[in-house]
Formats: structure tokens, C-alpha cells, sequence
């Protein structure tokens, strides 16, 4: 078993990687497995750097320079969530179902919406009276543990 830390986006992912045999591996991400086909293995050539060339004996003509490379947009980062009361994810799991939509007041113990974990439905409910300021996420999306869900004001 190997044991592995990610950081994506900004968001560490704590992961084990068990090899099952037969092309399959038991792939663990932040408490959460998953069963993972393999497909065929790899191997990708390490980076070579070509030697600088030998200077010409020529004599040396000027050439117009090369427009700079137009650098790539990065790519769109998420929209942080507002400021107000975070209502987050209590474990990773996928969101079945989001009940409430944005303006909408809410009481405590409301339920805003339904997270799928370990297949079982969670109900997740408002830890307030409050309005739905902003919804982070929507049906299919899969989230990690404390990830920001829903926000009320």
C-alpha cells in the first residue's frame, strides 16, 4: 500500500493507493474508496533538454525577433463563496439533490439539501434562520469533507 498527499486547486487530498491484482486497485481519497480498473502501464520519458548548439562560423545576420509567445488564460478559478454563515459538507460523498435556491429564507433545521455518502442518503439541514445567500454546488457534484456547500446571510 502507498500513501499519497495532493494539493489541486488548493485542496489537499490525503489518498492510499492498495494494489487488488488483476488490473484493479482499492484507491482510498480523503476517507472515501474507491475500486479502480487499471488500464495499461506507461512510461513517460523523462524531460531532455537539447545541447546548446556549437556557435556558427558564419557571420552573424539579424534576424527580426520572434513575437513573444501569447501566454495562456489560466483557467477559471470557482467562485468563492460570499461572506455569511458556510454550511459545509460533513463527509465527501456526491450531491443527489439541492432543495432550496438562492434568496430563499430558510428556518434551522431546514433541510437544504442531500448528500449521497458510502450509499446512504444525508440530509443536510441549515444551522440557522437565515436567507440562502449563495449555492456552491448542484445535483451530481461530488464534494469533499468540509467543502463550502451552501452559504446563508
Amino acid at each position: 500500500m502507498k500513501s499519497f498527499k495532493f494539493t489541486i486547486n488548493g485542496q489537499a487530498y490525503d489518498t492510499t493507493v492498495e494494489d487488488l491484482g488483476n488490473k484493479k486497485a482499492n484507491v482510498t481519497v480523503n476517507g472515501m474508496s474507491f475500486e479502480v480498473n487499471l488500464g495499461e502501464e506507461t512510461t513517460v520519458a523523462p524531460e531532455v533538454k537539447p545541447a546548446a548548439p556549437a556557435p556558427a562560423a558564419a557571420p552573424e545576420v539579424k534576424a527580426a525577433p520572434a513575437p513573444a509567445p501569447t501566454p495562456k488564460a489560466a483557467p477559471a478559478a470557482p467562485a468563492a463563496p460570499v461572506a455569511g454563515a458556510k454550511v459545509v459538507s460533513p463527509l465527501p460523498g456526491s450531491i443527489i439533490k439541492v432543495l432550496v435556491s438562492e434568496g430563499q429564507a430558510v428556518k434551522k433545521g431546514d433541510t437544504l439539501l442531500t448528500l449521497e455518502s458510502m450509499k446512504m442518503e444525508n440530509a443536510v439541514a441549515a444551522e440557522q434562520d437565515g436567507t440562502v445567500k449563495q449555492i456552491c454546488v448542484t445535483a451530481g457534484q461530488t464534494v469533499m469533507q468540509d467543502d463550502v456547500l451552501i452559504v446563508l446571510g
